[in-house]
């Protein structure tokens, strides 16, 4: 039950930050509700895996850019040796396998990762019809 605990906070980050992440690879987010953490200090680190399963970290040279798992793990426990207790957080596209998404926290978990956040945003309003 406590990593029920852990998952549901680090969804709340990512509900948080997922509005200042406009910038990068385009990805169709979950949808969900919770209520939103305060502000952190440091930008997280975040992992997008996009459609078609490519990953592409917001840090480095060309964030664009489609990455293997090999420089995943050693970008992300770079990172962390420099920014230790750094957020880490993965922008999965809705449509991407859900196993993609669990190879990304497999290889941030052997980066040294040990919190990992899902990244979502609000649900759309339905708008009500006029009579």
């Amino acid at each position: 039950m406590p990593y029920i605990d852990v998952m549901l906070v680090l969804l709340v980050i990512f509900m948080v930050t997922a509005p200042l992440l406009a910038e990068g690879v385009k990805v169709e987010l979950p949808q969900t509700t919770s209520r939103p953490l305060a502000k952190v200090d440091q930008e997280p680190v975040i992992v997008t895996v996009d459609v078609k399963g490519k990953y592409y970290l917001n840090i480095g040279e060309a964030p664009e850019q489609s990455i293997d798992d090999q420089t995943l793990v050693a970008r992300v426990a770079a990172v962390l040796r420099h920014r230790k207790g750094a957020d880490v957080l993965i922008r999965g596209d809705q449509s991407v396998e859900y196993g993609k998404v669990i190879i990304a926290m497999s290889l941030l978990q052997k980066a040294g990762v040990n919190n990992i956040g899902l990244v979502t945003e609000p649900p759309k309003k339905q708008r009500r019809k006029r009579k």
